[in-house]
């Protein structure tokens, strides 16, 4: 990427978590955060806003030459695979904050079920993230995980069904977390509108986002103790331009436990 390629998008990083109220997070730089699913379309944003927060950045990945190819040489990397937990506990030692944006794909490889990422792969980085003390994990899930009958279930192996019980095994493992389930993801530039937050996976709420406000969320929730144990859905707010998230936070219902 050219250098004036780059500073513009790292101008448009800053002004999109400015815009959505990321700035209120009490996370602070030199904190370590884990990115697993880092090099997928959401991953990355996590990656490239928490690079541009300051915080240091690790990405725990399958292929390491094939990861530093996409997301550079300035954070470290751990190899591993949640599918049979190699590497989880090296890439959780010492870690502040996980954010998770995990998914099956079994068009890439039939061995990448949702049974075994969005599910096993979940509750082995849930549980051993509390083993390891983490402070807080954000999880990227779904909108429509309560709904059995959701067309996508039928289309790719109850992906949603097990996006569910990887949800559940995170607020059993007892680490801190917040589960945020986007609607449709876009690949456009994010911090262009506001965010509408719902609770209840009420599926007349659908709607859909940018990747890139979905990390802006994911990296404000982290450390707020106002998004802590909670679960929410998300979707853009075309009506308005920006959010104030810290308030969004605290007017949220927690789990029940």
């Amino acid at each position: 990427m050219r250098t004036r390629d780059l500073v513009r998008r790292h101008l448009l990083i800053g002004a999109a978590m400015l815009l959505l109220g990321s700035a209120v997070a009490p996370v602070v730089a030199a904190e370590t955060l884990l990115v697993i699913g880092a090099t997928g379309g959401t991953g990355r944003e996590v990656v490239r806003q928490a690079e541009a927060r300051g915080l240091k950045v690790r990405a725990f990945v399958r292929d390491e030459a094939r990861a530093r190819a996409t997301l550079g040489e300035r954070i470290e990397y751990v190899e591993g695979d949640v599918r049979s937990g190699t590497g989880i506990d090296v890439a959780m030692h010492g870690v502040d904050y996980v954010v998770s944006a995990l998914g099956s794909n079994v068009r890439a490889d039939a061995q990448n079920t949702p049974e075994k990422v969005d599910y096993e792969g979940i509750r082995k980085l849930a549980e051993t993230a509390a083993r390891a003390g983490v402070r807080h994990f954000v999880l990227v899930s779904s909108m429509g995980v309560t709904h059995e009958d959701h067309p996508l279930n039928k289309m790719f192996g109850n992906i949603l069904v097990w996006k569910l019980k990887g949800e559940n095994a995170l607020r059993a493992s007892g680490v801190p977390y917040t589960v945020v389930r986007p609607g449709g993801l876009l690949d456009t530039a994010g911090g262009s509108t506001g965010v509408k937050v719902f609770q209840g996976d009420d599926l007349r709420n659908q709607g859909r986002i940018a990747r890139a406000d979905v990390a802006t969320v994911c990296l404000a929730a982290l450390g707020n103790a106002a998004a802590i144990n909670k679960t929410f859905e998300l979707v853009a707010d075309e009506s308005a331009a920006s959010s104030d998230l810290k308030t969004i936070f605290a007017g949220l219902k927690s789990d029940a436990r």
